[in-house]
């Protein structure tokens, strides 16, 4: 499976110019059919509270931009969008639309970050998702999702081969991004893709450092600090030797392991 990591700089709540942005560095990278091209958190605003302003509905404009790319590529779109809870507040999520332009997933953060206040514009979301892309089994996770390991081994209890997590992760915790990123990686015995955005909002200073993650925990492709794009092959059917040669997922403890469908 061919993905690529498109690391970008977000024009603070201006959705046209960071759409023109992920525009160029999706063409420059120039995927292949069948690609998975996966955009950072709130790719199209930044991690805005803003939510009266910055929220969508299902065909809203970022919506619309991942469908078109999806189509002018056939290559698997995945992004962060902002929806409206019934409550009032956002919903921070992950989409997935397919080569055709459907929308196949749509994952909500589970875990607002409450150290910057997000619950309070944001609700939490509830359920874990894992969803067929081409030829892996795809489990989509937000930020501050990435601290809570209990989340990502469900995701690996229902089978899923991919993990990915779209971030605006600051600079100054970029250690935790890449130390929690291998140990998902390690301990579900899965690919992680980690899509962190770079530049800066009003507030806050990002470091980049999009991963691409190997099962063992190796660095397959680094970003670096600025804006640009990483692109690995994953070669899934050695993961599912790895997995049979070393069957660590086979003695999980499903006491241990909650559905988070069940609470």
């Amino acid at each position: 499976m061919h993905v690529v990591a498109i690391q970008l700089d977000t024009v603070w709540e201006d959705k046209d110019d960071s759409h023109a942005r992920a525009a160029a560095l999706i063409e420059r990278a120039a995927p292949p059919p069948g690609a998975l091209m996966v955009l950072p958190e709130m790719f199209a605003t930044g991690f805005s509270m803003a939510v009266e302003r910055i929220a969508e509905g299902p065909d809203g404009p970022t919506h619309r931009f991942l469908a078109d790319a999806a189509c002018r590529h056939r290559a698997w779109m995945l992004g962060g969008v902002v929806a409206r809870h019934a409550d009032g507040r956002g919903l921070n999520q992950a989409l997935l639309v397919s080569p055709d332009g459907r929308e196949a997933a749509r994952y909500t953060k589970l875990h607002p970050f409450s150290f910057a206040g997000e619950p309070r514009h944001y609700a939490a979301g509830e359920e874990v998702v894992v969803v067929g892309c081409g030829e892996a089994r795809l489990a989509p996770f937000v930020c501050y999702d990435l601290r809570f390991p209990e989340a990502f081994r469900v995701a690996a209890r229902r089978g899923a081969t991919v993990l990915v997590v779209i971030a605006n992760w600051p600079s100054a915790r970029v250690e935790h991004w890449l130390a929690l990123l291998a140990g998902r990686a390690i301990e579900n015995q899965a690919f992680v893709i980690g899509v962190n955005r770079c530049g800066s909002d009003p507030r806050v200073d990002y470091p980049g450092r999009s991963l691409v993650v190997d099962p063992h925990g190796r660095v397959l492709a680094d970003a670096g600090s600025g804006e640009g794009a990483i692109a690995v092959d994953l070669d899934l059917a050695e993961l599912m030797t790895y997995r049979k040669a070393f069957p660590a997922l086979a003695d999980m403890r499903a006491d241990l392991v909650p559905d988070l469908r069940q609470g």
